[in-house]
């Protein structure tokens, strides 16, 4: 490898320990605020509700913050957005301590935080390529996956000794002292120059005229449309999901073993981002993508299946094992064939669309549950003499009930993305539009 190249690589590895130490400061504010909020709100809905708000926005302005990412330098953009997010996290502490915290609060300020998302994660996965040869981009993928195991293994675990500590006004400063950390390695580190492509200069223009751009890009090839709409059906199972495991588990258990749950998840994470690391996935990374995803459609059907917490982990591990590997190889696909240089606004196209499922997921999850699936598996219901006999009737069953069809989706998914020729040969029909390293 070059000399520039061993550089540029040397500054990837500070900027994924920066946002390394500020994902786990997000991640003890999330445990914490999520048990806060149920436990005042004792409500499925509600709780689901921040997670809808947390990720509305994002797909709201996503196209444009993709257009300015490219236009902008991209580091500044990582920078302000990390500040601007830890700001949110310093607000909510302020309404804790003065005792005027509501639920509704943390609907607007995980809203402002999604809005600082929508463009720090474009310009986030936008320099990667910048910043690690192609035959390093799923290594580099498994390394940022290692970041987010570890923040799930350690988070739950230190939350909840930290709430019975300082509290969560305590866990509010450390999140924010370590977004300070994140933005003063950013502010340390240089980018190099991008570098502009003949195709791109020929869509410039305007910012309307650019961000139109970004989603013919992405119809002009058929592979990659297909990778989205896979994206999209599947997102929509896991924020389902994602929206009722705090209340199911809460219904079963004590949050210290949800806490033990989701270190278990992250244990699975850790070992799916190690995998990723070392291995660097399969060499069709298509196969690993559908393979891996179909993992994770029947992890989600054993979490539902049993009421036992030890049932759930073993689900929980086998979920979060295959989350690394599917998101890396979607990643290297996606980062080896798009041009550099219209990333942000391709990557923003790509991400609206694929959670465009998600607010629809958080919105009907708490009513569906509240309302329809937890009365049809309550002792006495539609369901118990048929269904109950099989995954138990009571509370949180209902929401188990959700999770199995919700996983059978998932895999009925990956059956028909094995099936599209477009989808199956993405890598072999698309050319790579970076060069490979010297």
């Amino acid at each position: 490898m070059s000399q520039p190249a061993t550089r540029t690589l040397n500054v990837f590895y500070l900027v994924i320990f920066g946002e390394f130490v500020s994902l786990l400061g997000s991640s003890l504010t999330s445990f914490g605020l999520g048990v806060w909020a149920y436990q005042h709100s004792r409500s499925a809905t509600q709780f689901a509700l921040i997670s809808l708000f947390a990720v509305l926005p994002g797909i709201l302005i996503a196209p444009l913050a993709g257009t300015l990412v490219d236009r902008w330098d991209r580091r500044r953009v990582m920078l302000v957005a990390d500040l601007g997010a830890g700001l949110t996290t310093l607000a909510i502490a302020a309404l804790l301590v003065t005792g005027r915290l509501e639920v509704w609060h943390i609907y607007i300020t995980a809203a402002l935080s999604a809005a600082f998302s929508a463009f720090q994660m474009p310009a986030a996965a936008a320099s990667v390529t910048l910043l690690v040869p192609k035959e390093k981009l799923s290594q580099a993928s498994g390394l940022m996956q290692l970041g987010q195991a570890i923040a799930q293994i350690v988070a739950p675990a230190l939350a909840g000794a930290l709430l019975l500590g300082i509290g969560l006004p305590g866990i509010l400063l450390i999140d924010f002292a370590t977004f300070l950390f994140a933005v003063g390695v950013l502010a340390l580190v240089k980018f190099p120059a991008l570098q502009r492509s003949a195709e791109a200069a020929a869509h410039s223009g305007s910012v309307v005229r650019e961000t139109v751009y970004g989603w013919r890009y992405i119809l002009a090839r058929p592979g990659l449309v297909a990778m989205l709409a896979l994206v999209a059906a599947t997102n929509f199972s896991m924020a389902v999901v994602s929206a009722l495991f705090t209340p199911m588990m809460l219904t079963l258990t004590t949050p210290d073993r949800l806490g033990q749950v989701m270190t278990v998840g992250g244990l699975g994470m850790l070992a799916g981002g190690v995998t990723l690391s070392v291995w660097g996935g399969p060499k069709r990374r298509i196969h690993g993508v559908l393979g891996f995803l179909a993992l994770a459609g029947f992890s989600i059907m054993l979490g539902g299946a049993s009421p036992a917490v030890l049932v759930i982990a073993v689900a929980a591990f086998g979920f979060f094992f295959a989350q690394p590997l599917i998101n890396g190889a979607l990643q290297a696909i996606w980062q080896t064939k798009v041009a550099p240089d219209v990333q942000g606004r391709v990557f923003s196209a790509r991400n609206m669309f694929a959670t465009l499922m998600s607010p629809l997921a958080f919105g009907l999850a708490g009513p569906l549950a509240d309302r329809v699936f937890e009365p049809l598996m309550a002792p006495g219901g539609a369901l118990a003499g048929s269904v109950g006999q099989f995954i138990g009737v009571g509370a949180g069953r209902g929401i188990g009930l959700i999770f199995i069809v919700m996983g059978w989706l998932a895999v009925a998914a990956t059956g028909v993305g094995y099936l599209y020729p477009r989808l199956a040969r993405v890598e072999d029909e698309l050319p790579d539009a970076i060069p490979s390293a010297a």
